[in-house]
């Protein structure tokens, strides 16, 4: 028992040493952008900070709630109050937890230790395969084909993304526990609703994929009745998930049914056709479609060699749910990135389909002589330790990255007391490190109130004395004679001061 303790617990040290190095790389190229300053990327960290704030609350969202995210962040945005920390450490730290994160989840799937197996090891081979993902992603767009690095943000379905591996693990131990089973099942279920109140992709990421998995496997007596129980506590747990947001529909603005244009397949095909194209037209972006495509031939040959239900269903899950995703996604007519994301993360499920120890052709387990064992471990434990060491003052070094013009505007803003508004990509970076948020309120290029992954008790004033501008926001339509009475120029921002001028917001949109 206590060599069991000791090996889970170096497992979980070294996927937190492996997660803090790719974080840092991560966020030292332009992909930073996406985890500390994207428009999008910041809807948790602004609802967190609202809700701390004591601010009414009247936040509308898309289809997605974010409930698991927002728990998280906002836990670690409390403990980082304490600590003093800026709102991008905290960023930071939460793209930490959430690799630690899918680790754990790949560790539940490569289920017990037992005989020949090392399901810690190969857990971190996967978690290392998966992060040498992400550290091939380093644009700074949102649409490109880069979405193992989506995990690190509080806002691409990270929460769905470890729910979709876990419940992968549940089906696998309920086939390696019968006794388990029924209780599993229930987790299951349980799983699949939080999910699904949270994010409805869960069902076509999870539920539709499993389903077909576990349709197929019932088709053979051996695994007939463990499937069909399986399947329908997915399907029940899927569907109580959608019931269960009807009574949170007053802050869903998008049902998300309005995504789906089937009529667009052909575009479809293109667009994604295009991002590829994109993706490996650079070394990097080679390397990684290669490794994803290795990940996926490995996750066929594994499902052939598989000599258990369990393992061949994760086996397959790591080939049929990013095909079936994907053949989905082009069915739905979607122009959307980050729906592929499960191409991405699903593949790395093979490794851990059957944990055991390597062998030689001769059916000889390579094991590695007693003595080099402790010496090899300190050795990889000691790279880790120093990787991981250097790559603190390298993450730190980020998140305090000087913005001068960021900087520029919240100084003017708090300075001057008034209430301003800008359009969604512009303001919400600024609204999000102000002393005070409700200072900035999202507006369209008309000056309508634009609801839309916001709290709309921000339009209470009902107006705004100045409005923020920067290459990101469309022309202005205000549909008045009023002209600014200064100019303030802070390098990509521009703030347009109409004071003492008042301009009436328009109505909600979204």
């Amino acid at each position: 028992m206590r060599h069991f303790w000791v090996r889970e617990l170096g497992g979980w040290v070294a996927a937190a040493l492996i997660s803090i190095v790719t974080v840092a790389q991560l966020a030292s190229t332009a992909r930073s952008e996406l985890l500390l300053r994207d428009g999008d990327s910041l809807v948790v960290a602004l609802l967190v900070r609202s809700i701390t704030g004591g601010e009414t609350f009247d936040w509308v969202m898309s289809s997605v709630l974010f409930l698991p995210e927002i728990a998280v962040f906002a836990a670690l945005w409390l403990i980082g109050q304490l600590l003093s920390l800026d709102v991008n450490a905290v960023l930071l730290i939460n793209a930490v937890v959430n690799l630690v994160a899918l680790y754990g989840a790949v560790r539940f799937v490569a289920g017990r230790r037992r005989g020949r197996t090392v399901p810690v090891g190969w857990s971190l081979v996967a978690l290392s395969a998966f992060c040498l993902l992400v550290v091939t992603e380093t644009s700074a767009s949102r649409d490109a084909l880069e979405l193992a690095s989506l995990l690190l943000t509080t806002t691409y379905y990270s929460a769905t993304v470890i729910a979709v591996v876990l419940s992968v693990g549940l089906v696998r131990r309920a086939y390696d526990r019968p006794r388990s089973a029924t209780r599993l099942s229930i987790v299951l279920a349980g799983v699949a609703f939080v999910s699904t109140v949270s994010n409805p992709l869960y069902a076509a990421w999870a539920t539709a994929p499993l389903g077909v998995l576990l349709g197929t496997a019932a088709v053979y007596p051996v695994a007939r009745r463990r499937a069909l129980s399986l399947l329908a506590w997915l399907i029940g747990g899927t569907v109580i998930g959608f019931v269960g947001r009807i009574p949170l529909s007053a802050w869903i603005a998008n049902s998300g049914a309005e995504y789906a244009q089937p009529g667009l397949w052909p575009e479809s095909v293109r667009y994604y056709a295009d991002l590829l194209t994109v993706r490996t037209s650079t070394p990097l972006g080679l390397i990684g479609t290669l490794l994803l495509a290795a990940l996926l031939v490995f996750a066929v040959v594994q499902t052939v060699r598989a000599r258990t239900v369990g393992a061949r269903l994760v086996a397959a899950a790591g080939w049929a749910i990013p095909l079936l995703v994907v053949l989905g996604a082009i069915v739905l007519g979607t122009h959307a990135a980050r729906y592929l994301e499960p191409l991405f993360f699903a593949p790395v499920l093979a490794l851990v389909a059957s944990p055991v120890r390597v062998t030689s052709r001769t059916g000889v387990s390579a094991r590695m002589p007693r003595r080099a064992a402790p010496v090899l471990t300190a050795a990889a434990a000691t790279l880790l330790l120093v990787g991981a060491g250097l790559s603190v003052p390298r993450a730190v070094a980020a998140a305090e990255h000087p913005n001068t013009d960021l900087r520029c505007v919240n100084e003017w803003v708090n300075a001057s007391g008034q209430v301003g508004g800008g359009q969604f990509w512009t303001v919400r970076l600024p609204k999000l490190h102000l002393d005070e948020p409700t200072q900035l309120v999202q507006v369209d290029h008309q000056l309508n109130a634009y609801a839309w992954l916001v709290n709309q008790s921000d339009f209470a004033p009902g107006e705004v004395t100045f409005l923020i501008e920067d290459a990101q926001s469309s022309p202005w339509a205000l549909g008045t004679n009023a002209q600014p009475t200064q100019v303030i120029a802070c390098g990509q921002y521009t703030i347009y001061d109409f004071s003492p001028t008042a301009l009436a917001l328009g109505p909600p949109r979204s």
